[in-house]
């Protein structure tokens, strides 16, 4: 397996609250795969992509890359951030070639590289701008090619494209579909957008409310590329919606147990 991840957990204890926010997570990711994960929200999706990143450790379990245990960032595991995080004292190529630039890699060749990659999304001729003067899908377009200049073979992607326009979104997600297709780089996207996932995921790793355990790990056979009005792309997105609503209808009932048990609770100090 590429990603292995072995009954990982995570807890937040900040005293007197001790929060699970991860329990007992394990699943493989396939050399090669496109995995998206969803899940209610607050469940820990981002937490859990973090840890596999190498920027969070979890409280217990393991996370394995090619069977070695991750602890710290990795050199071919690379992440494209929601809110970009670029740097802002950059240029568009300063920020491209950073992580280049860290490994020690010649000017030369991370420039080249760097070039290369802003031409293949999108973005040549913007090299000598700065963040500021960037919109966000060409921001975001940065962060990718800022994140495959390091050539790595796991690619991580936490919203990245919630930030941003529909109309842009759309453009940027054909673009990472057609990236993963011509490197064939593992891909995991963390996303709130159930029609992103079917669109782009060979499968979709379903979280249930917090604490977050796996619920169903749901395959899309469809053909690439996919379209949302198709009888299977509807009844993929039907049955993993009916997956998520009972979580939040769990999450629901357990807020309203909740509230009771502290009514009563009320109730009986009145009395007293």
């Amino acid at each position: 397996m590429h990603v292995d991840l072995s009954n990982v957990s995570k807890v937040y204890a900040d005293p007197p609250e001790v929060v699970t926010a991860l329990s007992n997570i394990s699943f493989q990711v396939n050399e090669g795969e496109f995995l998206c994960i969803v899940g209610p929200s607050g469940c820990g999706k981002s937490t859990l992509l973090r840890m596999i990143a190498g920027l969070d450790q979890p409280s217990s379990g393991e996370i394995r890359f090619k069977g070695d245990l991750v602890t710290a960032p990795h050199d071919k595991i690379s992440m494209v951030f929601q809110s970009f995080a670029l740097l802002p004292w950059r240029t568009v190529l300063g920020n491209v070639e950073f992580g280049l630039e860290v490994q020690g890699c010649p000017k030369d060749e991370r420039v080249s590289t760097s070039l290369d990659l802003l031409e293949m999304v999108g973005l040549k001729g913007s090299e000598n701008l700065y963040p500021r003067q960037l919109s966000g899908g060409m921001k975001q377009r940065v962060g990718i090619a800022r994140a495959l200049a390091i050539d790595p073979e796991v690619v991580l992607m936490d919203e990245a494209f919630s930030a941003i326009d529909e109309f842009t979104a759309e453009a940027l997600r054909a673009e990472v579909a057609e990236i993963h297709a011509q490197t064939q780089k593992t891909f995991l996207l963390v996303t709130h957008n159930l029609p992103e996932a079917i669109e782009l995921a060979d499968r979709i790793l379903v979280l249930s409310a917090r604490p977050a355990k796996v619920k169903s790990i749901v395959p899309v056979e469809i053909k690439k590329p996919r379209r949302p009005t198709t009888d299977d792309f509807v009844s993929i997105h039907r049955d993993i919606f009916a997956l998520l609503q009972s979580e939040l209808e769990n999450t629901i009932m357990r807020r309203r147990l909740s509230e009771i048990k502290e009514l009563r609770g009320l109730r009986d100090i009145e009395a007293r």
